[in-house]
């Protein structure tokens, strides 16, 4: 760090110092220093501090203290660690454990903590304490207590000051941000130019380019993490949903589903007797469905069965007893026919309805397309589109 010399158009290397060869301490300088001026650790607008403690020691069964006890806008606990010249090795440990013990404190612990903090100070200064609820509520710009948003679950933070840190801390930090722990280390560094002393306050760790980049790299991998636990109990929900399904199928005249296992998959595929062209259950969160799903690896085959079948679209829905939904896909290669219902697919209570409803609705979808399906199927051979007649 230099200091610039207007007069002479020159700057001037400042002396970097160590703490203790300018006589200060931890407890009775830096912490001071920080308690009176926490901005020193804010990085820009909005990432205020207020300080409520120091050398807070109200943790049931410990005698342990922790330097700064303070709390930012978004009203989450932020535990604060000086150590001067050399960070140690126990830095982190103890941090942790700080946070761990504040993680308990309720909003009411919270207040009464402030308070005993402006109390002590009040005395100190032979003043009269301000209110620790309405300074609080007024640094949260909260209307009440109840509303306010207060040291919520994970929330904690922790804020790391030393002039040099051990090589075991820092990496520890880093591995702990990947879990979503906030813990900033900031490097505090005394200069000295003449008889004047100069503070540098920097944080290393995250850089403060970098602090955006791992936050939206936290909140992706906890949308990824939400993902996954979603699809995983998706999965199970279908698995035991067409379990229940097949084994009504195997008590009912459909005969079609009595060779195929439940998959964790929506559908449930089993043969009409043409290749590529199977019956088909749907479960969806919202809907049921059943159907004819031509999906043959050659469309001209998809079309040419689900035109034959669409010219006899009023005798099959008359035999059927309602209207198909009829999907030509002209964008795809597939094509469909079938019949849905909308329903609260994922309420296990409505399950037995649902399976009543498509064993019944697939048991007449067959019966009305089998004699259809037969003769589209000799019509496939004649019409030499492939080998796509057997199944």
């Amino acid at each position: 760090m230099f200091k610039i010399d207007p007069a002479a158009n020159r700057i001037n290397l400042l002396e970097v110092k160590r703490f203790t060869e300018l006589g200060f301490s931890e407890r009775k300088h830096l912490q001071e220093w920080l308690e009176h001026y926490p901005q020193a650790l804010a990085q820009g607008e909005g990432d205020e501090l207020l300080i409520i403690q120091k050398e807070f020691d109200g943790f049931d069964d410990t005698r342990e203290r922790l330097d700064l006890l303070a709390i930012d806008k978004e009203g989450n606990l932020v535990i604060i660690e000086n150590k001067l010249d050399d960070s140690g090795r126990d830095v982190i440990w103890q941090a942790l454990k700080y946070a761990s013990y504040c993680a308990n404190l309720k909003k009411q612990q919270v207040v009464e903590i402030f308070q005993r903090y402006l109390n002590q100070k009040a005395q100190q200064e032979c003043g009269e304490a301000a209110q620790a609820e309405k300074l609080l509520l007024d640094f949260l710009q909260a209307d009440d207590l109840q509303s306010a948003q207060i040291n919520t679950l994970k929330s904690q933070r922790l804020i790391l000051v030393a002039a040099k840190y051990r090589k075991e801390v820092t990496n520890t930090v880093l591995w702990l941000s990947q879990f979503g722990v906030n813990c900033q280390c900031f490097k505090v560094t005394p200069y000295q130019a003449g008889s004047e002393l100069f503070l540098n306050v920097e944080q290393i760790i995250p850089t403060p380019e970098a602090t955006d980049f791992m936050i939206g790299m936290m909140a992706k991998e906890a949308e990824e993490k939400s993902a996954s636990h979603e699809q995983k109990n998706r999965h199970t929900l279908r698995l035991a949903f067409w379990e229940q399904a097949l084994e009504a199928f195997n008590q009912s005249p459909c005969t079609l589903f009595n060779n195929i296992s439940p998959t964790k998959d929506h559908w449930l595929s089993a043969g009409s007797g043409i290749s590529g062209m199977p019956y088909q259950l749907i479960f969806g969160k919202n809907e049921i469905r059943v159907g004819l799903s031509l999906q043959n690896s050659q469309a001209e085959a998809n079309r040419f069965v689900f035109s034959r079948l669409q010219a006899q679209q009023n005798s099959i829905e008359t035999a059927f007893g309602d209207a198909l939904v009829w999907l030509p896909l002209p964008d795809k290669k597939a094509c469909r026919v079938q019949y849905e219902q909308t329903v609260d697919g994922y309420n296990k209570a409505n399950w037995p309805d649902m399976i009543a409803w498509m064993v019944e609705k697939m048991t007449r979808l067959e019966k009305v397309l089998n004699s259809p399906l037969d003769q589209v199927k000799s019509e496939l051979k004649v019409a030499d589109l492939g080998k796509v007649a057997d199944d």
